[in-house]
């Protein structure tokens, strides 16, 4: 039997930079069997600091028991990968705003890339063994995190959930396999919250579909092999979504700069100009937007599990430093102050572990809900946004520094708490629920 949570025994440039011309692929993106080294963190960490970051095991509740060993094995499998792969040198691509191709390398061979998608060679995980495995994941950072969510969460949930069978045989097992990458082309320069009113236009020519518009603020536009593109249809006014595989004429797509959060996955502008899009590509089941918008339900509680590992973190972390950390001749934790701080993270953390343990038992039933999903994914957000505040406090000088992790997921957290709806859109859609009365249109 799998050893508790609370088990410490359990385990022993700048964004744009091209790189050089042999490790280019033939698209003229990166190739992914090109991994640029990282240097790790900032600078040597101090000696009684040298596991800050790693995994504590917090769970005051005993929210362990509940889980079976086939999501603990999961949820194991990634700690692991976290605490030995990732964190000794994540804070310097992150720095850098460089992708760890190395590491999202890893993820099919982790045997968790597909989400709960069954068939395929995807990975077929439980809805609550999924949010385990991205709790983990965003524990260790959440650039590596957002990168995977985009890729199966998004892109190869719509074809999951929207494509015809011979879609799902053609696109599917090359993505679980990541020889494909993925990325969700929703969001516009000028529709963020109402993505309902997308401006994208499709229009049909023979046996093609003809794509116009802009996209922004999308997770792996740059490098995708297939982008799932969310489009007006001139005809019927109806929103369709379309797999463009890219090289395509017309289909440009340019990081953008000057990201102070989820550094590490590179988000996109795209113009689509006249891009031509055969039939054979129109996924079949997304006729209207309520088919996208249940993509996005299926994945927004996830964003709550996501939030969790970044307080997690952030808790794990401050309270090591606190009990290693001396000052006026005694330790952080000896000073009552410290203590009632550290007592509330751990109280808001222990209601983030059951929000997702219950939105987790939901999904399983098949009874979890847009709004309830929401309304963890408000939860679970904004009060990972304070625990982390906290924690960046109790480590003085020292939060502020990659070397320690904490700012790293304090400021990943804003990502977190703003993608796949923010806090405000939550909020009215949960209000709608409870009073029947809409706030907005």
């Amino acid at each position: 039997m799998p050893a508790p949570l609370h088990d410490h025994r359990l385990w022993t440039g700048t964004v744009g930079d091209r790189p050089p011309p042999s490790t280019i692929g033939d698209h003229g993106r990166p190739s992914r069997g090109a991994a640029r080294p990282g240097s790790g963190q900032s600078g040597p960490m101090e000696p009684q600091y040298a596991h800050l970051g790693e995994a504590l095991g917090t769970d005051f509740f005993s929210v362990r028991e509940q889980f079976t060993d086939e999501q603990w094995e999961r949820f194991a499998t990634v700690r692991k990968f976290v605490d030995a792969e990732v964190l000794p040198e994540m804070g310097g691509y992150w720095e850098r705003a460089e992708l760890p191709w190395h590491l999202f390398r890893r993820l099919p061979e982790l045997g968790i890339v597909g989400e709960t998608i069954t068939g395929y060679g995807a990975a077929g995980m439980s809805p609550l063994a999924c949010g385990l495995v991205h709790m983990e994941l965003h524990r260790g950072d959440g650039s590596l995190g957002t990168f995977l969510g985009v890729h199966a969460g998004l892109a190869m949930q719509s074809i999951a959930m929207c494509g015809s069978e011979e879609q799902k045989q053609r696109w599917l097992p090359s993505m679980s396999t990541m020889q494909r990458l993925g990325a969700f082309a929703l969001t516009e320069p000028d529709h963020g919250s109402d993505s309902v009113a997308l401006e994208t236009t499709a229009r049909r020519d023979g046996d093609h579909w003809v794509l116009d518009g802009r996209k922004r603020w999308i997770g792996n536009g740059t490098i995708a092999d297939l982008v799932v593109v969310w489009a007006r249809d001139e005809a019927d006014g109806q929103v369709k979504g379309f797999v463009v595989e890219t090289p395509a004429e017309g289909y440009e797509a340019t990081v953008i700069g000057g990201k102070v959060s989820v550094r590490s996955v590179w988000q996109a502008d795209i113009t689509l100009t006249g891009v031509r899009v055969p039939e054979e590509n129109r996924l079949t089941g997304a006729r209207t937007f309520a088919d996208c918008a249940a993509v996005l339900a299926s994945t927004r509680g996830l964003c709550a599990w996501m939030a969790l590992g970044h307080a997690t973190a952030g808790y794990d972390a401050a309270l090591r430093y606190a009990k290693e950390r001396t000052q006026f001749g005694k330790p952080l934790a000896a000073f009552q102050i410290v203590q009632e701080k550290l007592v509330q993270m751990l109280a808001d953390l222990t209601g983030m572990q059951l929000y997702c343990m219950q939105i987790g038992r939901l999904a399983e039933a098949g009874r979890l809900s847009p709004t309830i999903a929401g309304l963890a994914k408000m939860n679970n957000t904004r009060v990972a946004r304070r625990i982390l505040g906290t924690a960046r406090d109790l480590l003085g000088g020292n939060g502020i520094l990659l070397e320690h992790h904490v700012a790293r997921h304090w400021a990943d957290i804003e990502a977190i708490h703003t993608f796949e709806g923010t806090e405000t859109i939550q909020t009215l859609i949960v209000g709608k629920e409870i009073t029947g009365i809409g706030a907005f249109s």
